[in-house]
């Protein structure tokens, strides 16, 4: 049970970046960008290609975080400029990003086993510094023995990753663009009147979104140890999944608070569907389907909630107004008694 939330943790916090991205546009932009499903694979085939070819593993993750931002660029000019609709931008560029990834790969998988990623560098520095053998000792002090994961070093690197992305993202969104960002997906002609250019904001935030979508697919490719054309199929489910469930369970008052609920919602995702492929009746094949059953949930339980919770108001409400005329019309009752008993 620990190894596998443990590995469900260690996958949640590098798929919160994604969720990050589908909250840049779903949430700030109000932009249902399908791009997601393409830029997540480009990231991780660029990625592969380039460790293959010898390149420095750090130095690939970084130019696939800016191939990932291109293609985000790409999908807000065919909206602002080429008068698309946004979600037939988003899929068309989706469409488009198959082909190019099956192109950047030459072939439909890349396997990236036994050799050198940013992650099996990680591994090897926390194995010679000894942390991976103290944090395994305490853990066997505890009773834990008998699950002891292989190595800290990846969970430890992506918590410290992921919370700086959070906190630039914090950062941005409260600067000058970043409110002009936030201000285009609120209300464009308000944005407008002063005298914004809300076509660059939305390309700017697309690009920002997606950098972030194929810098985690890049890391779950050298995670995983390949990259697959299909890898993307599904994530801006996932995505969506992740920003519902945390704003759900942590509530959206603040965007420092909102981002961070972002990172929950991903981690509890995956802790979630890890559990519900431990019974015996499901296999890896129905994860999609419980992923459409957790975002089912998460969609509609608030919605129930509200409903129950308004409906006791209503009755209490009603209970109130009754006992208030009840009282007064027994009231009324003593004083008419009253008059009789004086005449």
């Amino acid at each position: 049970m620990f190894t596998a939330i443990f590995g469900s943790f260690e996958a949640g916090i590098i798929y919160a970046i994604m969720a990050m991205g589908v909250y840049l546009s779903f949430r700030i932009l109000d932009f249902p960008d399908l791009t997601v499903d393409g830029s997540f694979v480009t990231g991780g085939a660029i990625a592969a290609v380039l460790i293959m070819s010898g390149v420095n593993p750090y130095a690939a993750t970084v130019v696939a975080l800016f191939a990932g931002f291109l293609a985000g660029c790409i999908t807000g000019v065919l909206h602002t400029f080429g008068k698309i609709n946004n979600l037939l931008s988003g899929i068309l560029m989706m469409i488009a990003l198959y082909s190019i990834n099956l192109r950047i790969m030459g072939r439909p998988n890349i396997s990236m086993l036994n050799t050198e990623t940013a992650f099996s560098k990680i591994e090897a520095v926390f194995e010679k510094t000894g942390i991976d053998a103290f944090l395994n000792n305490l853990l066997t002090m505890v009773g834990l023995g008998d699950s002891l994961p292989q190595s800290w070093g990846i969970l430890i690197m992506m918590i410290i990753v992921t919370f700086a992305i959070k906190f630039l993202t914090d950062w941005f969104l409260q600067t000058e663009i970043g409110l002009a960002i936030r201000a285009t997906g609120n209300n464009k002609r308000m944005i407008r009147s002063f005298s914004a250019n809300t076509n660059l904001l939305t390309i700017l935030g697309l690009g920002i979104s997606n950098a972030l979508v194929a810098f985690s697919g890049a890391l779950i490719a050298q995670q995983g140890g390949f990259a697959d054309v299909g890898m993307g199929i599904g994530m801006i489910i996932i995505g969506l999944a992740s920003v519902i469930i945390g704003e759900a369970l942590f509530g959206t008052k603040t965007i420092v608070r909102t981002t961070l609920a972002v990172i929950g919602g991903s981690i509890i995702y995956r802790i979630v569907v890890s559990m519900a492929l431990r019974f015996e009746f499901l296999d890896p094949g129905d994860m999609k389907l419980i992923t459409a059953i957790i975002v089912i949930i998460a969609l509609t339980m608030p919605k129930v909630l509200d409903y129950s919770k308004e409906k006791k108001r209503k009755a209490r409400r009603k209970a109130e107004r009754l006992s208030i005329i009840t009282a007064s019309v027994e009231g009324k009752g003593e004083n008419h008694a009253a008059v009789k008993s004086d005449s």
